[in-house]
């Protein structure tokens, strides 16, 4: 039974619900892949897909727009996969569960995946609805935008024509996003040994939860709490006043997500227990007390299990802990030239325990590329100094504003004609695929829009019905008045 089959538009929503049932973790991409192929082949669409998974379908103009300037739109096909702990899914192969919560859709203690669904989903719809008016049309889906901005870095010069391109995967209505920030991570790894645990010691586990997570970029500014940093504020302090052990730590998933749930195990001396516990309770209160406004539900909590088999050498646990607490996190530098626009910032994403291994992911952004190299570097030598090893890629580039671009002006006047009102025009700090395709197409004009997501890359992502159908409106009617070539 359809979900979401009265809400309007009714087509978008259509597509929309129909792609929630279709698995698409990054780099898992075959099964929308194939759904995608296999939609152009039932609606007699002209449909290719390269090397690395991205797909293009094209639609002729319609009667008498055969003279206007062909426009390529684009979105990415892959979706963050995170859940509440308690949920049980298997992203390769369930599908999601998307809910009517008030003024939006949601999903059941998953991420929606509306990030970037909704984009695919308008671009179904406006492949298939005739009615619509428009010239020549090339809807462009990527892979794996989330974890390495694969189909954008591997798309060839020749694969679509277009020169004016309309990405779909922003999230406030009402903007238009004109640049956005480039991107680079800092991979750690310690190394440690094993070691059994002592006969006099007793195992705890500190859990950090109930965080709000989100988007690494678009909502790095707002404060939220980093369980990661949160969870090592325990372990640093009993680090340096007890003689604990620890034999693990698990903190956050993604390295575009702030993360929002942590914990570890530790042991600890049997006649140390007593003071442990007041200390942990002061801090807890402390914590608590510092970001209660901003995280109202956090969730912080003790409890006693059985002693590990292993716990991990001293040396490794000291240089760990001491480096998660120094690793910067968050805003590092403001733009003074955009006032209240993030320039330049870190997300200490996740820290995982693999095999003989510790390996701590961080991700970088900023609109400077200069910025972006000695954010990178910051970190880099915080994880050095304290005896990892750190691997950094490439990254990927940012997006030069340009404010006296043609399509920025038609969409200008179009939202301004049907709702009244000027869209606020700016650059964004998240990242986004744009400035890949500049390198590939110098000569692409480019704006990025969308409707209103909330949440995006942490369960409770959720997006707004009305502003679907205000952004819609405002895509086809971007489309009616493209100039001719």
């Amino acid at each position: 039974m359809s979900i979401l089959s009265n809400l309007e538009p009714k087509n978008v929503w259509q597509y929309f619900e129909q792609i929630t049932q279709v698995p698409r973790p990054s780099k898992k991409e075959e099964k929308i892949i194939a759904f995608l192929l296999d939609f152009a082949k039932k609606n007699n669409l002209e449909a290719k897909r390269d090397k690395i998974g991205n797909v293009l379908i094209k639609k002729p103009a319609s009667p008498g727009m055969e003279n206007l300037k062909s426009v390529l739109l684009q979105s990415h096909m892959d979706m963050v996969c995170e859940a509440n702990r308690d949920v049980k899914i298997d992203f390769d192969n369930d599908p999601i569960t998307p809910v009517i919560e008030g003024e939006w859709v949601a999903a059941k203690g998953t991420t929606l995946g509306a990030d970037d669904g909704i984009g695919m989903a308008a671009e179904m719809a406006i492949l298939t609805d005739n009615s619509l008016k428009h010239g020549p049309l090339e809807c462009l889906f990527t892979v794996d935008e989330e974890t390495g901005l694969t189909g954008a870095f591997e798309i060839q010069p020749g694969f679509f024509e277009s020169k004016i391109l309309l990405n779909l995967d922003s999230e406030d209505e009402g903007e238009i996003f004109i640049g956005c920030a480039g991107g680079i991570d800092a991979v750690a790894t310690f190394n440690f040994k094993n070691e059994p645990v002592p006969s006099n010691h007793s195992a705890f586990k500190i859990t950090v939860n109930g965080l709000k997570g989100g988007h690494s970029g678009d909502e790095i500014h707002k404060g939220y709490g980093n369980s990661n940093k949160m969870a090592n504020r325990f372990l640093f302090l009993f680090t340096d006043n007890f003689d604990i052990r620890l034999a693990n730590f698990d903190g956050g998933n993604k390295r575009n997500a702030i993360p929002r749930e942590a914990e570890f195990v530790f042991s600890i001396e049997k006649d140390k227990i007593s003071q442990m516990q007041k200390d942990f309770e002061i801090l807890k209160k402390n914590i608590i007390n510092e970001i209660e406004l901003t995280e109202p539900n956090i969730n912080i909590i003790i409890e006693a299990v059985s002693n590990p088999e292993t716990v991990i050498d001293k040396q490794t646990q000291k240089n760990l802990s001491y480096a998660l607490y120094a690793c910067p996190h968050g805003v590092h530098a403001w733009s003074p030239a955009i006032p209240g626009f993030v320039e330049t910032s870190t997300n200490l994403a996740s820290v995982k325990f693999d095999g003989n291994k510790i390996i701590v992911v961080t991700s970088q952004r900023s609109s400077v590329e200069s910025g972006k190299k000695d954010i990178n570097y910051m970190v880099k030598s915080v994880f050095e100094l304290a005896g990892a090893t750190v691997e950094s890629g490439d990254g990927y580039p940012g997006w030069a504003p340009n404010p006296k671009s043609e399509i920025l002006t038609i969409a200008e006047k179009s939202y301004e004609r049907l709702f009244g009102k000027k869209p606020v025009v700016r650059a964004i700090h998240a990242g986004l695929e744009c400035g890949l395709f500049l390198e590939k197409y110098p000569d692409l004009d480019m704006i990025s829009f969308g409707p209103t997501l909330r949440g995006v890359h942490a369960p409770g992502e959720k997006v707004e019905i009305k502003t679907v159908k205000m952004w819609y409106d405002h895509l086809i009617d971007v489309l009616k008045n493209i100039p001719q070539k």
